[in-house]
């Protein structure tokens, strides 16, 4: 494998109540624990990072699509909701819902390029198979 870019985090502490941060020292976070799942609440969560970066990626391969077939995307926007449930195994799940916003596209085209950036994110290639992940093109 030809890699592009190797990204390193170091999570210290007590894992979801510690902190994180970058090789590079771009960002460092202090994590807690949601209050849903019994915690303060009091900081940044995995899951929380996970539809960030999750977000930004599939926005990434949206636009990439769009210009390879040279549709101008003005305003465009991705929404991600990451959910954590127990997986009635003894640990938990993760679940995804994207929300795309193409302003000006017409639906039949708007979804045709969320389906083709969805065959070309690497967070959905990651995650394809193993996890639901659930998309849905909005007008607003």
């Amino acid at each position: 494998m030809n890699v592009l870019y190797t990204a390193e985090a170091l999570s210290t502490g007590a894992g979801r109540d510690g902190k994180v941060a970058t090789s590079d020292n771009s960002f460092q976070l202090d994590l807690a624990i949601p209050k849903e799942m019994g915690g303060t609440g009091a900081g940044t969560n995995p899951e929380q990072l996970f539809a960030a970066g999750y977000a930004a990626c599939f926005h990434s391969a949206l636009q990439a699509v769009a210009r390879s077939q040279k549709v101008k995307l003005t305003d465009s926007a991705v929404g991600s909701r990451v959910e954590i449930s127990p997986n009635n195994e003894g640990g938990y799940q993760l679940g995804v819902l994207l929300e795309v916003v193409l302003p000006g596209i017409e639906a039949a085209q708007a979804q045709a390029l969320t389906d083709a950036a969805h065959q070309v994110c690497p967070y959905s290639n990651a995650t394809r198979g193993n996890i639901d992940v659930t998309i849905t093109v909005s007008e607003d």
